[in-house]
């Protein structure tokens, strides 16, 4: 199975000047575990995951006061729609990341999750035949 069958096409947007509650509030509502930071001034967009919200609100910091682009990872990791799962799931794994942005030449087409991943593996009753790309 390939990364765009498993990748969310439904992709979210906050800026870098919503607030960490903001943002939280809307990958809630989206029920989705990264957003993605546009800024019009660069093409290649930033990343806010849920773990980059759980470490601010772990360290103490105020989720109403903390910006965006505070938290954020400037440092996208993008995939290809035609990659396999397994490598995807691979490439995750070796960086210790949970989510890939993913390009279809320069065009955004989707995000692609370890959940998304997890939830096409289980609901296809797949077994992996891990074959590296």
């Amino acid at each position: 199975m390939q990364v765009r069958e498993g990748m969310s096409e439904v992709v979210l947007t906050v800026g870098r000047g919503h607030t960490l509650r903001e943002a939280a509030a809307m990958m809630a509502e989206k029920g989705i575990g990264a957003a993605l930071v546009g800024d019009d001034e660069t093409p290649v967009p930033a990343i806010l995951t849920e773990r980059d919200v759980l470490v601010s609100v772990g360290a103490g910091e105020d989720p109403d006061a903390e910006r965006v682009a505070d938290h954020m990872s400037d440092s996208v990791i993008t995939a290809s729609p035609d990659w396999s799962l397994e490598r995807a799931a691979a490439e995750m794994s070796r960086r210790g990341i949970r989510h890939l942005v993913v390009y279809d030449g320069p065009e955004l087409v989707g995000v692609l999750s370890m959940r998304d991943i997890i939830r096409v593996w289980t609901s296809d009753g797949a077994t992996s035949g891990m074959t590296p790309d």
